[in-house]
């Protein structure tokens, strides 16, 4: 999901949301979190993103 990312109905940017939430959460590691996601601080292990 970009910033100047147009959606043309409220199912795609739904769809564009889950897909950025899913990355900033469990693919993008973060600096606060000395190098790991979200995800793997919650469940305090590695966390592999299941398949869509």
């Amino acid at each position: 999901v970009s910033d100047c990312e147009e959606f043309e109905t409220v199912q795609e940017l739904l769809s564009g949301l889950k897909e950025y939430f899913e990355f900033y959460n469990f693919e993008r590691p973060h600096q606060s979190l000395v190098g790991k996601t979200p995800a793997e601080i919650y469940w305090g292990r590695d966390v592999v993103k299941k398949a869509a």
